[in-house]
């Protein structure tokens, strides 16, 4: 065991514990990954999306990230919730070509709207690589990124609260075995207390249940029903998507506001890692390889994909920041879409554990925000770093359901994110007193404040990166 350093490579850890590594990876992302499907089918009055597709388009979408970013950035690709609403949208149409048209057509044409979306993405990486990764960064110093990370975090916040008010006993246990293994654990359960957290708290919960004991609301702590009608294997149940002008109108805009969550979350990672993936492999990469994999899922049925924060926390709290441990979770993720069983057995965790973990795992995404700015020495004693993180902190956590509005009789919704985001980015750009000057050599972007640190920041003295 490494102590407490950060493990950049977990070869060192051996085989069986990256193995164990990468499940307690694809325990963090199971829970949000699988309820887009569901919540999807739900729009679709039952002839909408699949779980093992889902499943199969996270784990190959997030190898394909892997690809394309030259194998460096630990992210993982799970279901996007932001396309929900655009979802619905399609859904309820009823004029047109839509008038008569069965759910499961209007699925795929919704899934066409994914594609496109996915080539907004690709559109963005040409202007970046055509712009440079340096001048779009002058857009984003630690003032704008640092507040936005905190959002990240702090906007998943009421859902750890409303899973855990499930069963707060199971919440609680979940919690205090994080921390403890956290604290005290040694050798490999140090590194792997979110999966003894899920461990420990699903047998609890299964001798709870033994007992008579049930969730807040009266139902069931697992529901072991589903698993016993669940088949063992199967295979994906995959389509094929279909384009139309009217469905493109209502997905495609979204991805102005999944973009730009992105870009917060690269930053997250970067912060976590202490590696400046903006730069290297450069945001162009990124932004490419989560394009391609939206793209792929929409086109074979699957959702739209968006990098993890849940993992990013799995990265902060287990120290281990090996891009490998992130690909086994995706192999995982496509082995399990071949068996609904499985699939079923994990996707019956209680709730409630989930929340207990996630009072950790997002708390922890608020607080990589907050280092952000702090390591960087953001000056609050000036008021136009004070008003732009007080803009994206408000706007972040106050549009709780996001902005809807109507063009061309289409609606558009912007999360709270992707608006924090944009303002944040406009402020920085207007106001007068800019003083960053962003050095995009080494491993993190350096933010300096006066020419003599700049300089010493350069290769040569003088030289002004641009």
């Amino acid at each position: 065991m490494a102590g407490n350093r950060d493990i950049k490579d977990a070869r060192i850890l051996g085989w069986p514990r990256m193995l164990i590594l990468g499940l307690q990876h694809m325990f963090a992302m199971f829970g949000a990954t699988i309820l887009v499907p569901i919540l999807i089918d739900g729009y679709f009055e039952g002839e909408g999306m699949s779980i093992q597709v889902t499943l199969f388009c996270a784990g190959a979408g997030t190898l394909l990230f892997h690809l394309i970013t030259k194998f460096k950035v630990p992210a993982f690709l799970g279901s996007s919730f932001a396309f929900l609403g655009g979802y619905a949208t399609v859904a309820s149409l009823n004029t047109g070509i839509y008038a008569g048209m069965s759910m499961h057509e209007k699925l795929q044409y919704a899934c066409g709207g994914i594609v496109v979306s996915g080539a907004m993405y690709i559109i963005l990486a040409l202007i970046i690589r055509w712009l440079g990764v340096a001048r779009v960064m002058r857009f984003l110093p630690p003032v704008v990124t640092g507040p936005i990370i905190m959002c990240i975090g702090l906007s998943l916040a009421p859902s750890a609260i409303s899973n855990a008010s499930a069963n707060w006993l199971l919440a609680i246990i979940a919690f205090a075995v994080v921390v403890i293994f956290n604290i005290w654990g040694k050798g490999l359960f140090k590194i792997i207390p979110i999966l003894m957290g899920v461990v420990i708290a699903y047998i609890c919960a299964m001798i709870f249940q033994a007992f008579g004991m049930t969730n807040a609301d009266g139902s069931a702590l697992i529901d072991y029903a589903s698993i016993a009608s669940a088949q063992a294997i199967q295979v994906q149940p995959f389509f094929f998507c279909k384009f139309d002008i009217t469905s493109i109108l209502v997905m495609a805009p979204i991805s102005i506001a999944t973009m730009m969550e992105h870009i917060g979350d690269i930053s997250a990672i970067s912060a976590t890692v202490g590696e400046n993936y903006l730069e290297n492999p450069g945001l162009n990469k990124t932004i490419l390889g989560d394009g391609l994999a939206t793209a792929f899922s929409g086109a074979i049925g699957g959702p739209a994909n968006t990098t993890y924060g849940e993992n990013t926390g799995v990265l902060e709290l287990s120290r281990v920041h090996d891009p490998k441990v992130i690909r086994l979770a995706a192999l995982y993720a496509v082995v399990l879409s071949f068996s609904p069983k499985i699939a079923e057995v994990i996707g019956s965790m209680p709730t409630a554990i989930i929340g207990g973990i996630s009072f950790i795992l997002y708390g922890m995404i608020s607080a990589i925000g907050i280092r952000n700015v702090v390591e960087n020495k953001v000056d609050f004693t000036k008021s136009r770093n004070l008003i732009i993180a007080a803009v994206i902190l408000v706007t972040g956590l106050g549009f709780t359901d996001g902005l809807t509005f109507e063009v061309a009789g289409t609606s558009i919704t912007l999360t709270s994110l992707a608006m924090a985001s944009i303002l944040g980015i406009v402020l920085n750009s207007v106001l007068p007193g800019y003083d960053y000057h962003v050095s995009t050599r080494g491993n993190l972007a350096t933010t300096i404040t006066d020419q003599t640190s700049y300089e010493k920041a350069a290769d040569k003295p003088g030289e002004d990166i641009k």
